[in-house]
């Protein structure tokens, strides 16, 4: 009977360690299940960019009407475009044909496709793209917003508008963008042409980087980069457009906003750096400016826009290091 009762026994718990297996695999999968369905619903609200037929391009620009030009850069011609489908109204950068040519095969869809997903508050979206023999296109999101080139250079008024506590918010927020694309976005974009033109200033005063990731199609290109880049960017082996690259042109266009200079092809920099070291900041600074009542603030900006420029890559801030100090005098500025 001993002898019985221990195979009952062992039976009893082979039955338990199976249904306890089998009620476990249950969990499993629907745990797995869960997951899956949570990923399935990520990857369909992640935003990727309209492909557009140039027939709808022709149409939303009016046959790329002179009258319609709101920009001209390095990389191509940007139009005020409105979308017959849905009346949205946006930007148009129509690629250079020359650079077309020189980059025929270097699958500019898939690159826009990427850089679509970059979805920030101080990042401008691309919405869709267009690709057609001889032709390159990228939609954007417009909002009537106007560079911090043109505030700071062109427009006479414009430099009034910027007071000092808006000056330091579009340093900030410039630098927030950046980072998101430099650490936050997957893979990691690298803008490559970091300048004051490329950074677009919304009815808010809210700063918005444009242009990021397209360096491929231009990558040598010296017109409209000069002095926005570092000495490395230049080295064919081990240099081109890298993080470092971006945060000196970050730097540079904090020395612009705190003296009102324009970048000079980098004279600005050869000009400002000495300045800072040597404390001279009231001849550093925007005469159009009033001169903040607290100059621990316009200390702080100044070194560390001589940082991102006065230093080589390797001892350079990185941009999380630089957007931490700006947060912080955005907040003390009461923004």
């Amino acid at each position: 009977m001993k002898h019985g009762s221990g195979y009952i026994a062992y039976d009893i718990v082979m039955v338990t360690l199976s249904l306890s297996l089998f009620v476990l695999g249950v969990i499993l999968f629907l745990v797995c299940k869960k997951k899956a369905v949570v990923s399935e619903e990520k990857l369909i609200v992640k935003h990727c960019a309209c492909v557009y037929s140039l027939m709808d391009i022709d149409a939303a620009t009016d046959g790329f009407n002179h009258g319609r030009i709101v920009g001209k850069g390095r990389l191509g011609t940007v139009y005020a475009g409105v979308l017959d489908n849905s009346g949205e109204l946006v930007a148009v950068k129509r690629i250079h044909p020359v650079l077309v040519l020189s980059n025929a095969g270097l699958g500019f869809s898939s690159v826009l496709k990427w850089l679509s997903s970059a979805q920030h508050p101080n990042v401008v979206p691309i919405i869709g793209f267009s690709e057609a023999p001889g032709e390159r296109i990228i939609v954007m999101e417009f909002g009537r917003m106007a560079s911090l080139e043109f505030y700071l250079h062109q427009n006479v008024n414009g430099a009034s508008l910027l007071d000092w506590n808006k000056r330091i918010r579009i340093a900030a927020g410039a630098a927030r963008g950046l980072e998101y694309l430099h650490e936050v976005a997957t893979p990691n974009i690298v803008h490559g042409c970091v300048k004051s033109s490329n950074i677009l200033i919304d009815v808010n005063f809210c700063p918005r980087i444009c242009d990021y990731g397209l360096n491929f199609l231009a990558p040598w290109e010296k017109r409209g980069l000069v002095g926005y880049v570092d000495d490395d960017y230049w080295n064919e082996s081990g240099g081109g457009a890298s993080k470092e690259s971006d945060v000196y042109g970050l730097g540079v266009v904090m020395l612009e906003l705190l003296s009102g200079r324009g970048c000079e092809e980098g004279l600005v920099a050869k000009w400002a750096l000495p300045l800072i070291k040597e404390m001279s900041f009231s001849e550093l600074l925007d005469p159009r400016l009033v001169i903040p009542s607290d100059m621990k603030q316009l200390v702080r900006l100044a070194k560390v826009a001589s940082a991102c420029v006065g230093n080589s890559r390797k001892y350079r801030p990185s941009i999380g290091q630089v957007t931490t100090i700006l947060n912080n005098l955005e907040m003390e500025v009461g923004i």
